[in-house]
Parts: C-alpha cells; structure tokens; sequence
C-alpha cells in the first residue's frame, strides 16, 4: 500500500484567488516544499499561473507533483451557474495539463446555511424541486470532469454549504452514479459537522478516492456552533488545529486506510485566516511530523 501525503494552499490562507491578503504562489510551494510534501493541490483556480508551462516550471523546481484542484463555487445557486461553470473547467483543464487526477467539489458557504453550521436538527433544506437541480449540476459537473477530462471525481461536504452534513451526502450519493462521482474525505468538516469521521470511512471506503486531513479543536467547536459563528470567523479562531491535537482520531483513520488497502494522496488542510499573525511554515511542518509520528510515511 501507498499512501502519499500532500498539502494544500489553504493551509497558507488561500481560499480565493484574488484576495491581496494572499501570499505569493511561489512562496507556498517554496514553503510547502520545505516542510517536507512532495505533492500540492492546486487552490483556487487562478491563484496559480494558468500558463502551464510557467506553473510546470516551479513544481519541478520544487520536486512537488500537482495532486488536484477544488471547485469551490455555489452549487446551490442556479444564479452562480456561469461562475461554477467557468471554475469548474479552468480546473479541469489546469489539472489535465500537469497530470493531476483529483477533481473535487465543493458546494461554497450559502447564507441561509451559514447560522446553522455543526446544527444539523436545524439546518435549512432545500425543497424537492431546488434539491433536485441542485443535484443536477453537480451531476454535470462531475459527468464533465470524469467522460470529458478523464479525472476522478470527488464530493466534499463543507461547514456552511447545502453539502454538509452526513445524511444528505448519503443521498447525494445514492442519486448520483458512481462512476462519475466518489467521495472526496474531509475528517474535519465531517466532526464540525457533528458526525464520526471513522464510522463514515467504515461504511463507504469503497467509495472514497481521496482524503483531506483536517482536524478540528473540540472546545473551539462547541463555542462557534454554540455562537453561531461565521466559518471564516471559525477559522480565525483557530477551529482547524494542527493535526492529533483535536477530535479526530487519526490512528483510527490510519487503520481504516490499512485495512483496505487504500492507495493514492491524503492532503493536509489546515484552513487559516491569512489577515493573522500566523506560522504555516511551522504548522505544515508540525503536521508532516505528526504523520510519520503515527505511520503515515
């Protein structure tokens, strides 16, 4: 078996492209490259250079290989279909030309879901006729990055989305061809959630194709869910802690990944407010070090 351990430009305060409080691309992979990853996703299309033969340059530079990109846009938005569209194959087309195989999806935070992150009893849901559009476009998305790009194809839930909590990935999944669609595994946003990341690894292993290592500190998740918090506000209180000092339990993960032989890329995300002082050198570092600490080599 063999599991490779990468990272992400969140983990450097990334989550939009064109936001000024951003560090440079050149010095995340410099900096992902120092803390000892040789893989990097791609972050939110555009934050990268779009010209390949630029981007391909740097990643060889920096012995790191382009795991895959996040579409991060609003799904559940039958208004934002251009934007989701226009991300989704920018994506597409960045990954295919550096040899990347991981598309992931990623329904973006919606007002009307963000007071009720972690709240599942209370969360807002859709009616049958938006769910089932909404459904619809993912379906064309992930159909579109798996026949025409050749990509394995992930769902991701996240804090704030319509994609969130585990039942209604449960019947998203039911309603949308494997073949197409897998499930992209994020530990923490499943425990920010409210639900057991090991016990949903258990039962759908079969269909995980890739991992997002996240943890997640308790006592910082009882206060934001009990305050209401916005996620990015979450994030600057320090939600996403370093790996093996919150929640989850990252043997058992470990374990579950041995028992079924799983083989590919598990990247560290470590979501961060890049208006704070911070160290993600350092957290990156602390991260890859907890892994081997465990096993993950």
């Amino acid at each position: 078996m063999t599991i490779r351990i990468g990272n992400a430009p969140c983990s450097w305060g990334v989550e939009f492209a064109n936001d000024e409080r951003n560090p440079t691309w050149q010095s995340v992979l410099e900096q992902c490259a120092g803390a000892g990853y040789k893989g990097i996703e791609l972050g939110p299309v555009g934050f990268m250079p779009e010209d390949p033969a630029i981007l391909k340059d740097a990643l060889a530079q920096h012995d790191l290989e382009l795991i895959g990109g996040v579409v991060f846009r609003a799904f559940h938005d039958p208004q934002a279909w251009d934007d989701v569209m226009d991300g989704s194959v920018r994506t597409c087309k960045a990954l295919v030309a550096h040899g990347a195989e991981h598309l992931v999806l990623i329904d973006s935070i919606s007002p009307r879901r963000a007071p009720t992150a972690g709240r599942a009893n209370e969360a807002e849901q859709m009616d049958a006729a938006e769910w089932k559009a909404y459904v619809e476009r993912i379906r064309t998305i992930a159909k579109m990055g798996a026949e025409e790009y050749g990509l394995t194809v992930g769902i991701h839930a996240h804090a704030a989305g319509f994609m969130d909590f585990e039942p209604e990935l449960e019947r998203l999944l039911e309603e949308v061809d494997e073949s197409i669609l897998k499930i992209c595994f994020d530990t923490g946003h499943h425990s920010y959630a409210g639900f057991d990341p090991v016990a949903f690894m258990k039962r759908h292993m079969d269909r995980i194709s890739y991992m997002h290592f996240k943890d997640i500190d308790p006592a910082v998740k009882q206060q934001v869910i009990a305050n209401r918090t916005g996620f990015y506000d979450a994030c600057g209180q320090g939600i996403f802690c370093n790996l093996g000092q919150g929640d989850v339990d990252f043997d058992a993960v470990r374990q579950v990944l041995l028992d079924v032989g799983f083989e590919g890329w598990c990247t560290v995300e470590q979501d961060c407010d890049p208006t704070l002082p911070g160290t993600p050198l350092e957290d990156a570092q602390a991260n890859r070090e907890y892994l081997e600490s465990i096993g993950f080599n």
